[in-house]
């Protein structure tokens, strides 16, 4: 009788949990060789629901992906040309493919390689300093492509227990970013000034792999922070049972 009861209990509280599954969770057997391919399946099967926001658990779209300011030095000395970027946004992220993914064991990281064919990057943009001889201080608007993106993620994760139930969470993130093409331009600068358009649209596009360096480490890790922000707004609301059928 007992035994009856204890296996109804099981039944009924897996079915619960089954039932509770939310559509934007892609399900995962414990014990299938392929856990590693069901998992960047998993995570593939976000990617609608990353592009429009998941409201339910407060989690934003990532289309656009938005960060806050970035500052560059791009010439030396006391009128070196220097921009700031604010209010960024960047679209295409939602576009992802996962091309490898290495477990937490044992304490180590987790590792994964994402790719995005292209990044579009508009911004608000100030920039002061002398540039190609000419006074090029201004503001106006920043477009980049990014083209051929791929990231390298390495984080460490920890458990936490919240109401009886086990949540992953994302303790440190980092990444490492490739970019095979970039083209970057502005508009409406200057006042419209032909010459001083040109002319920082000229140095855009010749050093356009300058700036991508330039800007690389601060873009790095601002898209690290933001990227561990989202994950953790879904992790907290999705108990680790739920990731798994069995």
């Amino acid at each position: 009788m007992l035994k009856s009861v204890y296996l109804v209990l099981v039944l009924q509280t897996v079915w619960l949990v089954q039932a509770e599954t939310p559509a934007y969770i892609k399900q995962c057997r414990r014990e299938d060789p392929k856990l590693v391919n069901c998992f960047m399946g998993a995570i593939e099967h976000l990617k609608p629901y990353l592009a429009e926001g998941i409201p339910a658990i407060q989690l934003p779209s990532v289309e656009p992906f938005k960060m806050d300011m970035l500052a560059l030095q791009l010439t030396e000395g006391p009128q070196g040309y220097k921009i700031t970027l604010k209010n960024m946004e960047a679209f295409g992220a939602s576009n992802f493919q996962v091309k490898s993914l290495k477990l937490s064991e044992n304490n180590e990281p987790f590792k994964a390689t994402i790719v995005m064919p292209k990044l579009m990057i508009e911004a608000k943009y100030t920039s002061s300093g002398i540039l190609l001889i000419l006074p090029a201080s201004g503001g106006g608007d920043f477009h980049a492509v990014f083209e051929g993106v791929s990231a390298d993620l390495t984080g460490k994760t920890s458990v936490r227990v919240v109401k009886g139930a086990n949540y992953l969470h994302i303790d440190a993130l980092s990444l490492v970013l490739d970019v095979k093409d970039v083209k970057m331009s502005i508009s409406g600068a200057f006042n419209n000034n032909r010459i001083l358009l040109e002319a920082t649209n000229l140095f855009l596009r010749d050093n356009s792999q300058i700036v991508l360096e330039a800007m690389q480490a601060q873009l790095q890790k601002k898209l690290a922070s933001e990227f561990g922000k989202l994950a953790n707004q879904l992790l907290k609301n999705v108990p680790i049972e739920q990731f798994y059928l069995d």
